[in-house]
């Protein structure tokens, strides 16, 4: 077979363990799963009643313009509908920003600890990956970022705020350095985690796509609005930018029950707004259970944390998973000695933080 050079080294994308998985394997009745950054407290009501009015005709191919929900989208953020990219999951749009812009003879800059889909889909597509660190607080680096482009590159990847560390960018950073990029570069803001963010210097990132057309962000429905399961994102550019990347999307990308489902959230604000503050909440619960035990940790804009245990990371990951917490281990993401942890409800939050207080004091037992 003549497959690509580049493909024959690559692995693909491995979700984490489910629960049924580690049911099986640990013999245990009760799994909370907070690897992935999904919503523990689901999804709007909204959804579920939208969706008992599905009359079960499924044989149609889904509205391949997705109109419902592109115009509700549209009015909801204030921008045109010919403004708007939909994919399925903003993995899709990632996907597609890399097939238009990306091949053999061009580089792409981003972070080094960044998600692990901007530099997947550059390999599979032949272009040079130009991975800068991340500053000591774990936030993109911006002023090297741009030290390292030159006339190659398409595309720069700015995920703010960051997985994995739950860090961003400030309004002042971010504006300057899109100043400097040049104006056939495409930045890519990429914001899955927009929502939960509360810091007062944050950006308004519509606003600066009025300002830079050159720039594209990046939204999904897969975290706050806990619709991960129907796998929905959207581009936010000019019109022009728009245009030019459209025919790159598949046709009928995003399905029926996804579009119904996306719209019926994009009603409920109260939902998000009341997901953002437990969120909020728990990430306290977290924040005191490392002060206490003199863990360091990002603080995050998100709806997860990184927080450094000092021993191998797939220890840790090891261990609550027996205990029936399934987190995500850092040593994939760059940070051996760390974990991952989506934040869950409060009752959620302290189970986990019983088990970790028991791990601690078996290890400095051990000592």
């Amino acid at each position: 077979m003549k497959w690509k050079e580049q493909l024959l080294g690559l692995h693909a994308y491995q979700p984490g363990r489910t629960i049924d998985e580690v049911k099986r394997e640990f013999n245990l009745e009760k799994i909370v799963k907070l690897a992935s950054n999904e919503n523990p407290f689901g999804s709007s009501p909204h959804v579920t009643e939208e969706l008992k009015k599905v009359d079960g005709s499924f044989a149609l191919y889904p509205d391949g313009y997705a109109t419902n929900l592109r115009h509700a989208l549209a009015e909801f953020l204030q921008v045109s509908p010919s403004e708007l990219v939909l994919g399925n999951g903003s993995d899709d749009l990632i996907l597609m920003i890399s097939r238009a812009l990306l091949a053999p003879g061009r580089n792409t800059v981003m972070a080094s600890h960044t998600f692990g889909q901007y530099k997947h889909n550059a390999i599979v597509d032949g272009a040079e990956v130009r991975e800068v660190p991340l500053t000591e607080k774990g936030e993109h680096n911006l002023p090297a970022m741009l030290e390292v482009m030159d006339e190659n590159t398409s595309v720069v990847w700015v995920c703010s705020p960051n997985n994995p560390t739950g860090t961003y960018n400030s309004e002042s950073s971010l504006v300057e350095f899109l100043k400097q990029v040049p104006e056939d570069v495409l930045v890519v803001l990429d914001e899955a985690y927009y929502e939960y963010v509360v810091a007062e210097d944050y950006y308004d990132a519509l606003e600066l796509v009025k300002q830079f057309h050159n720039l594209i962000v990046l939204r999904t429905f897969s975290k706050i609005y806990g619709l991960a399961a129907f796998r929905v994102g959207y581009g936010v550019a000019s019109e022009s930018l728009i245009q030019t990347l459209e025919p790159i999307r598949e046709p009928f990308n995003v399905n029926t029950l996804g579009q119904i489902a996306t719209q019926a959230a994009i009603s409920d604000q109260d939902f998000v707004k009341s997901c953002s503050i437990k969120n909020r909440e728990g990430l306290t619960q977290l924040y005191s259970f490392c002060e206490e035990h003199g863990l360091t940790y990002f603080p995050s804009q998100t709806n997860f944390i990184l927080i450094d245990f000092k021993v191998d990371g797939n220890e840790v990951f090891q261990y609550l998973m027996k205990h029936g917490y399934i987190v995500r281990s850092g040593v994939p993401l760059g940070f051996p000695t760390s974990v991952r942890i989506t934040i869950g409800s409060k009752e959620e939050n302290e189970g986990l933080l019983n088990v970790l207080t028991t791990f601690l004091q078996e290890k400095a037992a051990a000592i």
